[in-house]
């Protein structure tokens, strides 16, 4: 349960990134995950995840053939709906044994690549989707309470927070693949937006600072 005061609740805002910005190079490796969705429906979840140094996983997710050594996490979390930028998460960590065995047994797949980077006041992450979400990148800020008054980094495209299609678990049900054309035409009608309950958005915070 989290020390922040609001329980097992996570708060997070996502948005669209076109390409990887230039300042991760100095960054350490990134991560790849394997997540599998047992549940997934109306904004509910049960997933598990596997994380390990993306240098010792096949970057198209094969893991049938790895050892457990090749994976540093594994947790089960248990998830609600989205609402306002904010997630009910409970998560417990597994053997990396047990939840690969798991994952190995069926469920619906995100593999992803994880870098992470901090700039501004806030960590962020940065997930590179692979297989049939590719090429879709997204960032996220989270943090112990409401994202608020957020600067947000000028590799930011538009914003993903209150949009459904983009949670994981919905993608691993229906990837980006199916429907990537119906997006950009909608953005391109629309233009990029940002969310402005959350406070003031500070755009164009220098991803080189």
């Amino acid at each position: 349960m989290s020390d922040t005061g609001y329980g097992d609740f996570e708060f997070e805002r996502k948005f669209l990134v076109r390409e990887l910005p230039v300042s991760l190079l100095g960054e350490p490796a990134p991560d790849l995950i394997v997540q599998i969705y047992f549940l997934a429906a109306e904004g509910y979840a049960l997933r598990v995840r596997l994380q390990g140094p993306a240098g010792d996983v096949p970057a198209g997710g094969d893991i049938d053939s790895l050892d457990p050594a090749a994976f540093t996490f594994c947790a089960l979390t248990a998830k609600g709906p989205y609402i306002g930028g904010t997630r009910y998460e409970a998560e417990r960590e597994l053997d990396v044994s047990v939840g690969l065995a798991m994952v190995r047994l069926g469920g619906q797949r995100v593999t992803k690549l994880r870098h992470s980077i901090w700039l501004g006041g806030d960590g962020w992450v940065i997930d590179e989707f692979l297989g049939d979400n590719a090429p879709l990148v997204v960032a996220e800020c989270e943090r112990g309470g409401p994202v608020t008054d957020l600067a947000i980094p000028d590799f930011c495209v538009t914003e993903l927070t209150d949009d459904p299609r983009f949670a994981n678990d919905a993608l691993a049900g229906r990837p980006y693949a199916a429907w990537r054309e119906e997006f950009e035409r909608e953005l391109a009608a629309t233009g990029p937006r940002f969310l402005e309950e959350f406070g003031h958005n500070e755009l164009g915070l220098s991803s080189d600072s």
